[in-house]
């Protein structure tokens, strides 16, 4: 082929081959540049549907434009000779890095984002590359990655294969579904880039043979050697990536490549920081309802959130939130596979079986990493004595898990909320409708915590979710100034029962802030942070508080030690790359936004009619450069809640950002239409910058309720 043309392309030299053809170094007489040409091998001839599919499949990996995807120019055939020609990359395949020596592991962690980066563009446009490999990944002189072959593995296997169901690839890289040539999906990537990690790592690939049908056996029915095994030390993260990322089952596995990036800056931090070992974490699902009354489900919820509360006071544990792991309720799920869904080394089930004043209470507790019980009991008492069977419950699990209790946690985990049982069923009942977050559902929630109060007017907890439910409301639905006043008296009721209980600071900082009163509301969320250093509401509603008053800097520390205190909301990290982009700090911009995408898509597995996830889930897709995926995104969540203020909010943000100043405030006017209020933020919203001086925004502040 030296020297031969086909169609502009002077072919100069051989850069190498493989199973799909031979690529060449080339020069295009058109433009005058060199180009990578790689000519597909074909074993038949080529009818005129695969033509059309071949170079369908040709202009789909021609739009991808990423620094890291090395770019497509063209494809075509010459004289029966099928080519595609692509940008020319001068510098070294990973493969060859590898054969010189186990690549650094902070090396290997950037070259594996890198990466991760490409295929998230890629998939972002439902494009699965499947032959991601260690040659097919450059690495240049400075340090930059590019993924070579993007779509060629796809579009070769129109062309060559001589029946349905051939395997397109290289099989030691295949995931397991690839190897057995089912139809694969993005995960099938995430397997391949995870056998890329392993090989930087160890300098060997994790499973090898003679001959292909030997590693394929290898690859579908055991477990790669893990590299302690090897003698090699490597940063628990980091090999908490690639057994996740390897997972046999593509559910098991990463969902995207954004949540497989978020992990891959995490180990990457870590390691850079010299981070201690991940504490313990737990996940609490919720209680099965055994008993006769069907409608005793809200008592089950109740009795897995005490037990959450009491476990998110101890420092050395992570609990999941009750937002993710109540997803799982009458799930048919296998414990271990809720409990890798959760990111939980533990979870904990059970049964509440409820007949007049007597309870049968089961429980155990359940090892994901082998299905094993840790710890198990049955409890029949009466139902007087729940709280103390909650304690119990809760101090099992702590010496199960083999965490130890300061002095204040033990008070904390003891501490009880109420004697008057009928109040304390009025206040799990008004738990259930609050976290339905919508109007109908905090106003049957205000109803339900005033009813536990005027049982037990000593209950502190039942006046803290009074006051927290009146904030909702003035923030969503009503701006009467009497809702704010009403959720500080309840709050300052909840203060003079309990000073030291930290929920009561939060609510009463939280009411403060919406009056302005910020410079006290500050103290309150400190007060809240000092009694409990891990109750994510005192961080977060100080974080939006700090965002209000325009110190970014403290606003984006305290979103990041919130998402750090629940790892699997999306909410704070979306925040905080949104608080970075008004700092002008890029970087940070995108590894926050990433995360926060990567826990929104695993959060919309589970709740697909949360329009906040799919809302700020758009602003994130929109930052890291996918303006489809983000209008798609939007468009789902304003279908959601076409009349919810928040969400028509967010719309208008990104619009702005997108320039789409018409449609901007289009979203504006509705969603002050149906209520938004909240003109602080709207008046120091980084996101709105590019409106600030259109004609039209004093006019939209003036058009705002004021608040009576």
């Amino acid at each position: 082929m030296i020297g031969r043309k086909l169609a502009q392309y002077r072919i100069m030299e051989e850069l190498g081959g493989g199973g799909m053809g031979v690529v060449y170094r080339a020069e295009d007489t058109k433009l005058r540049r060199d180009v990578a040409l790689k000519v597909l091998a074909t074993d038949r001839s080529i009818g005129q549907r695969e033509k059309e599919l071949f170079l369908k499949e040709a202009r789909a990996a021609a739009a991808l434009q990423h620094p890291n995807i090395c770019t497509v120019y063209d494809a075509g055939e010459e004289v029966g000779v099928w080519y595609i020609a692509m940008a020319y990359i001068r510098g070294r395949s990973l493969k060859d890095l590898v054969a010189q020596g186990r690549i650094p592991v902070g090396k290997a962690i950037d070259i594996a984002i890198r990466v991760a980066q490409g295929l998230q563009a890629a998939h972002g446009r439902n494009i699965v590359h499947r032959d991601i490999k260690s040659a097919n990944i450059m690495v240049d002189e400075d340090g930059r990655v590019t993924i070579l072959d993007f779509g060629v593995a796809k579009l070769s296997g129109h062309i060559t294969q001589t029946g349905e169901g051939r395997v397109v690839g290289t099989v030691a890289y295949m995931s397991p579904e690839q190897a057995s040539g089912e139809d694969v999906d993005a995960r099938t990537d995430i397997w391949s880039l995870g056998v890329c990690l392993y090989e930087m790592l160890s300098g060997e690939l994790p499973f090898k043979g003679d001959h292909d049908s030997a590693v394929i056996y290898q690859l579908v029915n055991r477990d790669p050697p893990s590299l302690s095994s090897l003698g090699l030390e490597v940063p628990a993260g980091v090999a908490r990536v690639i057994t996740k990322a390897m997972e046999k089952k593509p559910a098991h596995r990463y969902q995207s490549v954004s949540e497989l990036l978020a992990d891959l800056e995490i180990a990457r931090k870590e390691l850079e920081s010299g981070a201690p070992p991940r504490e313990p974490s737990i996940a609490v699902i919720p209680f099965t309802n055994m008993s006769a009354e069907p409608d005793q489900s809200y008592f089950c919820d109740g009795m897995a959130e005490e037990i959450i509360t009491s476990l998110s006071n101890v420092e050395g544990l992570r609990v999941v939130a009750r937002t993710s792991s109540f997803a799982f309720r009458d799930t048919k799920l296998d414990i271990r596979e809720i409990g890798r869904k959760l990111g939980a080394d533990t979870v904990l089930e059970g049964s509440v079986q409820k007949s007049g004043a007597r309870l049968r209470i089961t429980t155990q507790l359940i090892n994901v990493s082998d299905g094993y019980h840790m710890w198990a009991a049955r409890y029949d008492r009466d139902l007087e004595d729940v709280f103390a069977i909650q304690e119990e419950i809760a101090h099992n699990i702590v010496r199960a898990l083999e965490v130890t209790l300061t002095e204040r946690e033990k008070r904390a985990i003891g501490k009880i909320r109420t004697a008057d049982m009928k109040a304390y069923d009025f206040y799990v009942k008004g738990l259930h409708h609050f976290h339905e977050m919508n109007k109908k559902g905090l106003e049957s929630a205000r109803d339900l915590f005033t009813s536990a109060f005027v049982l037990d007017p000593n209950y502190a907890l039942a006046y803290c979710g009074l006051a927290d439910c009146y904030s909702m409301i003035y923030t969503f639905y009503d701006t009467d100034r009497a809702v704010v006043e009403n959720a500080l008296t309840a709050a300052e009721k909840a203060l003079a029962l309990a000073p030291d209980l930290a929920e009561a600071h939060a609510s009463y900082g939280l009411a403060l802030s919406f009056q302005g009163r910020y410079d006290e509301a500050e103290k309150e969320f400190a007060l809240a942070i000092a009694i409990a250093p891990k109750l994510f509401e005192a961080h977060y509603f100080y974080a939006r508080m700090c965002r209000v008053q325009n110190k970014l800097e403290r606003a984006a520390e305290l979103f990041e030690k919130a998402s750090e205190l629940r790892p699997e909301d999306y909410q704070a990290p979306i925040l905080a790359g949104d608080t970075y982009r008004g700092l002008g700090r890029p970087d940070d911009v995108r590894r926050a936004f990433r995360k926060g995408l990567a826990i929104a898509e695993k959060q919309l597995e589970l709740h697909p009619g949360d329009a906040r996830a799919w809302y700020l889930g758009a602003h994130a897709h929109l930052e890291l450069g996918d303006r489809t995926t983000a209008l798609r995104w939007n468009a789902q969540a304003t279908k959601l809640g076409p009349r919810d203020p928040a969400t028509l909010y967010n719309a208008a943000c990104l619009f702005a950002v997108m320039d789409e100043v018409d449609a901007c405030f289009e979203c504006f006017h509705r969603a002050i239409e149906h209520g938004f209020s909240n003109r602080p933020w709207l008046e120091t919203d980084p996101d709105l910058a590019s409106i600030r001086s259109d004609p039209r925004y004093p006019a939209l502040l003036e058009s705002m309720a004021v608040p009576r």
